[in-house]
């Protein structure tokens, strides 16, 4: 990123929802600019940032290019893909069996294992009392997800991918969350292809790159 205003701006924080735009913005090979937001200190729900997001959440996106300010990470990732990603190298083209695939799952990740996965995260470290019944509701959902992904590799006969023969939209968005559940000590170890296809991502340089933004 350089020194002068780019284009694009990323309104962000070190979260998995976060990570996956800078993840994509890095495969993508474009410049931008971040600004960390302190979701801490209640900074996304200043005026300021919900003139851009009403919705008081990160990450948001601003292309001055295209005149497009956009939240929500679904959005964001396939609007990512439809601008900038012209040769198809992290999506899929519309109207093929591969593009409404890759739909599917980046809406059942963005749906289903976004926000049960947080929610696992909010009782088991930010909840003032421990609630086992959530706690264990919760882990069980979690488990269920990563199953059902695991299922979902194992079909995939060309690569280790949700969909195809390459990475997409609907990986990044998975590996998000994915990349933090060892935090809550599940043992998953019996999701044997979810476990390896996590730990190929994590090998990827704009990946690593992505999950150091912001600093």
């Amino acid at each position: 990123m350089s020194a002068a205003a780019n284009a694009i701006k990323l309104y962000t924080a070190g979260t998995p929802n976060g990570y996956k735009i800078s993840i994509f913005l890095e495969l993508l090979g474009l410049k931008y600019d971040v600004q960390k937001v302190n979701i801490r200190e209640g900074e996304q729900k200043q005026d300021w940032f919900v003139q851009l997001n009403p919705n008081g959440r990160i990450p948001t996106l601003v292309d001055n290019s295209t005149g497009v300010t956009i939240s929500q990470t679904g959005a964001i990732l396939q609007y990512l893909a439809d601008t900038y990603d012209k040769e198809n190298k992290f999506s899929y083209k519309i109207g093929t069996k591969e593009y409404y695939k890759q739909l599917e799952y980046l809406v059942f990740s963005v749906a289903e294992q976004g926000p049960i996965t947080g929610q696992l995260s909010h009782f088991t470290f930010a909840a003032p009392e421990k609630i086992p019944y959530a706690i264990n509701r919760y882990s069980t959902d979690v488990k269920r997800i990563v199953g059902v992904f695991d299922d979902i590799l194992s079909r995939n006969k060309e690569a280790l991918y949700l969909v195809g023969p390459h990475i997409s939209i609907a990986d990044i968005s998975v590996f998000g969350w994915a990349n933090s559940l060892h935090r809550v000590n599940l043992d998953l170890s019996e999701f044997k292809l979810f476990n390896k296809y996590v730990e190929a991502l994590r090998e990827i340089p704009e990946i690593q790159k992505g999950l150091t933004i912001p600093n």
